[in-house]
């Protein structure tokens, strides 16, 4: 059975207490954290990690991955190995790289490149008990379906993973779906299943992604891969939290 987990921007301690307390009670095994969720535990991550779960508990649902927004710069770099340590040291399963660079006046030899440095820290990573999964986005490296192919084809095997973010697809001008996450299964241990239209992200249900037919290819890919309702519209937490589960809970 595939793990169900929630992702959701919040604001302030008190939203991000509400998501902690209700994510359980909607039927989702964890969370994937945002950076803001998790930001200010990162200076000494391993004392930030114990401080994280004191402030939040112990509950290893609570931070089951970590997600960055990150160039490859010195400064992104070692945010990248003390976010590798936070997350080894507070339990979670993978850090989460959407990595933050134009994509705009890149070839096929900075893809290339790109994907020899992700595969070192990969390893890096997973020497703190660590998987580290590559996010495809929207104006960033890996975007096209091309890229992809370029990218995934340089990566050294066994080392970094793909995270697939639906609505992020759909945008990017990828509308057959269910054939990347086939194409691509070999790398897939994580997938973002976000609702998209109009220059919006939706609640699951109220966009334009196929998203039926990608559960169908979900539950194919075997119980390594985890699925997260990546919810980023405008709507509230609760509402957020019981809109993705109804969906599931139709179409599943």
């Amino acid at each position: 059975m595939v793990t169900i987990a929630f992702s959701k921007p919040t604001r302030g301690a008190e939203q991000q207490r509400l998501l902690f307390d209700r994510y359980p009670k909607f039927g989702f095994a964890g969370l994937q954290l945002k950076g803001g969720q998790y930001g200010e535990y990162l200076d000494d991550p391993v004392a930030g990690a114990e401080r994280f779960r004191a402030d939040w508990g112990t509950e290893p649902g609570h931070v089951s991955s970590v997600i960055t927004m990150n160039p490859l710069d010195e400064a992104g770099k070692e945010r990248l190995r003390a976010l590798s340590a936070f997350a080894g040291a507070v339990g979670s399963q993978r850090v989460v790289l959407c990595h933050d660079v134009p994509r705009d006046g890149l070839d096929d030899s900075d893809l290339i490149r790109f994907a020899g440095e992700l595969s070192d820290y990969a390893e890096a990573a997973a020497e703190q008990g660590v998987v580290l999964s590559l996010h495809h986005h929207t104006g960033e490296p890996v975007m096209h379906r091309r890229d992809f192919e370029v990218f995934f084809g340089a990566v050294r095997e066994n080392t970094l993973r793909l995270t697939v973010d639906t609505g992020h697809l759909l945008m990017s001008g990828v509308t057959d779906i269910p054939a990347l996450l086939t194409d691509f299964a070999s790398v897939i241990d994580n997938i973002h299943l976000k609702d998209y239209d109009d220059g919006e992200f939706r609640l699951l249900g109220q966009g334009s992604v196929d998203l039926t037919s990608v559960l169908d290819t979900v539950a194919k890919l075997g119980p390594g891969v985890t699925l997260c309702v990546d919810e980023e519209s405008r709507a509230e937490i609760v509402e957020g939290l019981r809109v993705s589960r109804d969906f599931l809970a139709r179409t599943r």
